[in-house]
């Protein structure tokens, strides 16, 4: 049996001085991975905002969102907010590297950030008075566990 290698090894049959890693994991995990795509979307010389623009424009989104619903246009303010999760879906998928809106792998983002847009735009539009679209089984749903 050989030992994992978790130390750079002299491949064998190359020339003297020349070192290869293991493609094996280490034994003991030093420090976390950064998700793929987490680095600076502009050059570390420009100023913070334009480093991070796509968090800082979902967060944008997200607040005016919050705003409307705040001065009671609850359907406006939801709808916007379920978009500001899929802009930032969007923006996952399409731009190499987002800055800080990079919090685990690509496609764990884009399921997580469409998955609770699509959710809210949906509860959004099927709010009460005047739901804009009814889903039957959800209705159903909710009154067999209510009553």
């Amino acid at each position: 049996m050989e030992e994992p290698v978790s130390e750079p090894v002299k491949e064998p049959g190359t020339r003297s001085g020349l070192l290869r890693k293991s493609r094996r994991f280490p034994s003991v995990t030093q420090d976390t991975a950064r998700p793929e795509g987490g680095g600076r979307v502009a050059p570390g010389d420009a100023p913070a905002p334009a480093r991070q623009w796509p968090m800082l424009l979902v967060l944008g989104t997200a607040g005016l969102g919050l705003l409307l619903t705040a001065f009671d246009v609850f359907r406006a303010g939801t709808l916007l907010i379920g978009v500001a999760l899929l802009l930032g879906a969007v923006l996952r998928w399409a731009l190499p590297v987002v800055g800080m809106l990079a919090v685990r792998s690509r496609f764990t983002d884009i399921l997580t950030y469409g998955v609770l847009g699509v959710v809210i735009v949906l509860l959004a539009l099927m709010a009460q008075p005047d739901p804009v679209i009814n889903i039957p089984f959800l209705d159903d749903t909710l009154h067999f566990t209510i009553r």
